[in-house]
């Protein structure tokens, strides 16, 4: 989540866009790209469930019911798949952080609003989230994937600047970090992807609202 690099950041995710539509236009039948949304699909599950490494293209055509050189009319690695599930969720959750920056009338209303978009993403991009949490050093270290630490500066330059302005405004606390305290809730959020589990006693919106209590009044009786 969590610079000046906002243009970076954006480029990437469309640009693998473009480039998916071109890969998708060899095939260019409906049916041929719902062949490849369902392979990224069942990659994304076990990407969470194995880890990225330890998953194979192997194990994604089995898991599909295809041969593994099936798959690779689709994408030519596992990287491949692995690009299209982040690029994904970056642009949408970049998207989601300037609307509420845009709506937003001060500073606790934004953070509130990232919160509550941060905890929307635990269910449709669960691999996206644990991908960042399980894999990210080794992702980050891939030519292909440098957009990672470009998306993630801009997001956490959305975050402190808003935290800063707040505290010159007097709605909060003078003596935190920003940086620090946008991390230790960006992490707080994402870690929360391991145990979270939709149909629960509460939903991803009821579990952000949870943790804005927590977040602005603490558990203390004031």
């Amino acid at each position: 989540m969590t610079t000046t690099s906002a243009e970076s950041g954006r480029s990437r995710p469309r640009a693998a866009r473009e480039s998916g539509a071109r890969r998708r236009g060899k095939g260019s039948a409906p049916l041929a790209s719902e062949r490849r949304e369902h392979l990224v699909r069942l990659a994304a599950e076990l990407f969470a469930e194995k880890g990225f490494q330890a998953t194979t293209v192997r194990n994604i055509a089995d898991e599909a019911g295809i041969q593994s050189g099936s798959l690779y009319h689709h994408f030519d690695s596992k990287e491949s798949i692995a690009d299209e599930i982040l690029s994904s969720f970056f642009s949408e959750i970049m998207s989601s952080y300037r609307a509420v920056l845009e709506r937003s009338e001060n500073p606790r209303d934004t953070i509130a609003g990232f919160v509550r978009v941060a905890f929307a993403t635990l269910e449709p991009h669960r691999a996206a989230v644990t991908l960042m949490q399980n894999d990210w050093n080794y992702l980050k270290g891939m030519d292909r994937f440098a957009y990672l630490t470009k998306s993630e500066d801009e997001v956490e330059k959305m975050w402190v600047d808003t935290l800063r302005t707040g505290q010159g405004k007097g709605l909060f606390r003078a003596d935190l970090d920003p940086k620090l305290t946008y991390r230790m809730i960006r992490d707080t959020i994402w870690v929360a992807v391991r145990w979270f589990r939709p149909g629960g006693r509460l939903n991803a919106e009821g579990l952000a609202e949870h943790y804005l209590k927590v977040m602005f009044d603490g558990i203390n009786l004031h």
